[in-house]
């Protein structure tokens, strides 16, 4: 595993008082690109999102691939990453949210479909875009910086995740 990173919260809190989420996101390469997610606030996010109840981490990197980006995922590979982020839960009094991503190797099919959005990735504009690691990273963390930019809860995480893969882009390839 290429990294295994926690932001937020820092203290361990009671079990029965954190509230769980469990999410998968795809890292796919090809030549000097990677696929991603470009919104209308301007950042990038990897494809993937949260698991549905009976879906095992490969099904829902297929199903979250496709949804978000047309592209159809051929082979989920490698565990690449774990990002565990932390906050005060927005709806429960007391309790923490708890964010589990973890990021994949994956390699595409040949086929592609339709993107089949939810409601607010319509709103972000989702679109699926082929970058230069190393531009989205640049891009990403220009937002951040920006104190008038409002931003997506994930571009942190994002970016810190585009950064581990940049770092260790030459073994990943070697790994497909």
């Amino acid at each position: 595993m290429l990294f295994n990173y926690t932001i937020g919260i820092k203290e361990e809190y009671e079990k029965s008082k954190t509230n769980y989420r469990e999410a998968v996101r795809a890292v796919i390469l090809k030549d000097d690109n990677i696929l991603l997610v470009h919104t209308n606030k301007g950042d990038f996010k990897f494809p993937g999102g949260g698991m549905n109840k009976e879906e095992s981490q490969e099904q829902t990197l297929i199903r979250e691939v496709k949804e978000e980006t047309g592209y159809i995922v051929g082979d989920v590979k490698e565990k690449i990453g774990v990002f565990i982020e932390r906050s005060l839960d927005r709806y429960r009094k007391d309790f923490v949210f708890e964010m589990i991503s973890t990021y994949y190797l994956c390699e595409l099919t040949d086929g592609i479909a339709d993107q089949e959005l939810d409601e607010y990735e319509i709103e972000l504009g989702f679109k699926p875009i082929w970058i230069n690691l190393n531009e989205a990273i640049r891009v990403n963390e220009e937002i951040i910086k920006n104190d008038r930019l409002e931003k997506n809860k994930w571009i942190y995480r994002e970016t810190e995740a585009l950064k581990a893969v940049s770092e260790n882009y030459d073994s990943l390839i070697k790994g497909k």
